[in-house]
């Protein structure tokens, strides 16, 4: 008899899962790789002179740019390179959840811009499918009270991820498309704008070129892979664009 996978991934329990990643010598290795890169990434600031445009980051990891080889290198980096008048405030922190993220938006501060990096921590450590469909639907709702220009960019697909074999590469796939429909549905209802990470694996450049995109820990991007994900924030979002919009509004506001 033929196995599904889908059959296969509904016969895996969470202890199941959370005891073979945690017993498999090559997950643990990964691991200890990730714990270093995240002991080695800080979440890069930028405050200019002079700036015109705020912009808030909140997020994940990939939010503090872990995997980069420096923090010029993570997406707030290159962000603020081709940005130098914009001020960044960086809350994001390795290991948050969506549920730690509407933390990261508690405050009364506006801001011009928010981007919002993360889950992938909800997909690996098996968030309850109600809690991350709140979690994200509270921060995209908080986020739009403070700004006026919100993205909605979710992790790729986790179950491309060098970290992951089958069969859990396959349930991580299935909770990643479960993440980016629920990151659809909140962007839709609160006029944020939604940036799409997610690719089979036949169509995603990080499980064609692995070596290249992932960082050494096969969870997070490299310097290449964060390049990767600026291109799609600007293809998709217009995230430049749109900065320089508000950019040149600010100054004609100031009379500069």
């Amino acid at each position: 008899m033929k196995i599904r996978p889908s059959h296969l991934i509904g016969a895996l329990s969470a202890v199941t899962v959370l005891a073979v990643v945690a017993t498999t010598g090559h997950a643990a290795w990964r691991i200890r790789q990730s714990a270093a890169l995240a002991g080695k990434s800080e979440a890069l600031q930028a405050t200019p002179p002079a700036p015109t445009v705020r912009l808030l980051i909140v997020g994940d990891s990939t939010g503090v740019g872990t995997g980069a080889s420096s923090a010029a290198h993570s997406l707030a980096g290159l962000i603020a390179h081709d940005h130098p008048r914009l001020a960044i405030v960086n809350r994001a922190s390795d290991g948050a959840k969506f549920a730690d993220i509407t933390r990261q938006l508690d405050g009364k501060d506006r801001f011009d811009a928010i981007l919002i990096l993360g889950g992938g921590n909800d997909v690996i450590r098996l968030t309850a499918a109600g809690t991350l469909r709140q979690g994200i639907a509270e921060t995209a709702r908080l986020a739009r009270a403070q700004a006026g220009l919100v993205i909605l960019m979710p992790c790729g697909n986790v179950g491309n991820a060098p970290f992951f074999f089958a069969p859990l590469s396959w349930l991580m796939t299935r909770r990643s498309q479960a993440l980016h429909r629920m990151a659809r549905q909140a962007a839709a209802s609160t006029g944020a704008l939604y940036v799409s990470l997610y690719k089979d694996r036949a169509d995603d450049p990080f499980a064609q070129r692995p070596d290249e995109l992932n960082a050494p820990d096969g969870l997070h991007p490299s310097d290449a892979g964060y390049r990767v994900w600026y291109r799609e924030l600007n293809t998709q979002a217009g995230l430049g664009r749109r900065l320089a919009a508000l950019n040149r509004r600010a100054a004609l506001k100031s009379g500069a």
